[in-house]
């Protein structure tokens, strides 16, 4: 994948109050402030329509996961992370609170730092108080709950200059405001980087240390590899909060799109692929159909499925090698009692 630039991206402020200066000096603070700046680079309905059309066209067929996150789907995940069979959040929350200060002393202040796939900004709280950086970046596909949570943020944090970039960073992270800083870290919790191939994970880790301009720090979470049992059961949960978000993805096509596709006719699958090392999401056919978007037809067998998203898990030397031939040094790592789960840091070499 390669990245591409930011041409028609706006920006456009939240509130009347004015931002911080963009620059800064080290040990001066940003001006109080609760607006935020949105860089805009419109990742939508087109995007959403030719990389359907082409995966589902495609043997077998899939569609990325960054498209589960429409408001829905990502209210949806914000419901699966306070499940009781999905460790991951818990785990990492916990070990983020575990390791903060030893972060701070790792990192040091003054920082610009950068939360790819952010979400609800749940974690990256946790990191703030103590970090004290002197900018913040919420990048995140999903532009409306981007908005909530960047702006939430401003008001609980308003000493906290709070930036939004609503980008596809599968694809690109040139984003303006990033070149104003020499010392930058990016947060990328979640074990996000594991819905990438191994190819593509170094893609992106390359493009977070060209973004960082090769001198900066990656504090990411990476799911480990463990017991089956615990992994099957993270992803199929009793109260099918997962198999609704799974099947999310089929209701904002019909939604979105000029489709006649039925989200019942489909059913949720994830299980544990050991020869990859990977939880795989499918949706089911439940029978035979014939599926229309705009002028285009996909037929289905029963029980062919859309691959839907991948969750690699690695060990802790799997993933230090992963990072090296992206250009990262595997400086900390930390996990549960259990070795659940990992935070890293890593630093650019």
């Amino acid at each position: 994948m390669s990245g591409i630039g930011l041409p028609a991206a706006t920006e456009t402020f939240l509130s009347e109050r004015p931002l911080a200066s963009l620059r800064h000096s080290p040990g001066q603070r940003p001006v109080t402030s609760t607006a935020i700046k949105i860089y805009d680079a419109h990742p939508g309905t087109g995007d959403l329509r030719r990389e359907v059309i082409t995966g589902l066209a495609g043997t077998p067929k899939a569609i990325p996961p960054k498209f589960f996150y429409d408001r829905r789907g990502s209210e949806l995940f914000d419901a699966i992370c306070d499940l009781p069979e999905y460790y991951q959040t818990r785990t990492e929350m916990g070990i983020l609170r575990n390791c903060v200060a030893e972060l701070v002393e790792d990192i040091g202040p003054d920082c610009l730092l950068v939360e790819l796939g952010s979400g609800a900004s749940k974690k990256v709280r946790l990191l703030l108080e103590e970090l004290r950086p002197f900018s913040y970046m919420g990048v995140d596909i999903s532009k409306e709950f981007l908005l909530s949570s960047t702006q939430t943020l401003a008001t609980d944090y308003p000493w906290l200059d709070v930036h939004a970039a609503c980008v596809d960073f599968s694809h690109t992270l040139d984003i303006p405001h990033c070149g104003t800083f020499d010392h930058k870290v990016t947060f990328f919790p979640g074990s996000s980087i594991g819905n990438f191939d191994p190819d593509e994970a170094i893609d992106l880790l390359k493009r977070i240390a060209q973004m960082m301009d090769m001198n900066g720090y990656l504090l990411i979470g990476v799911d480990l590899k463990k017991d089956i049992s615990i992994l099957d059961a993270a992803y199929n949960d009793a109260s099918g909060i997962t198999a609704e978000f799974n099947l999310n993805l089929l209701a904002r096509i019909r939604d979105e799109l000029d489709s006649d596709i039925d989200p019942n006719t489909f059913e949720h699958h994830a299980f544990y692929n050991p020869k990859q090392g990977r939880i795989e999401m499918h949706l089911v056919s439940r029978q035979s159909q014939r599926i229309r978007i705009d002028n285009h037809f996909f037929n289905f067998d029963a029980g062919e499925t859309i691959h839907t998203e991948n969750s690699y898990k690695y060990t802790i030397e799997e993933f230090a090698q992963l990072a090296s031939i992206a250009g990262f040094r595997q400086q900390q790592v930390w996990t549960d009692d259990l070795n659940l789960f990992s935070v890293q840091l890593l630093k650019t070499v």
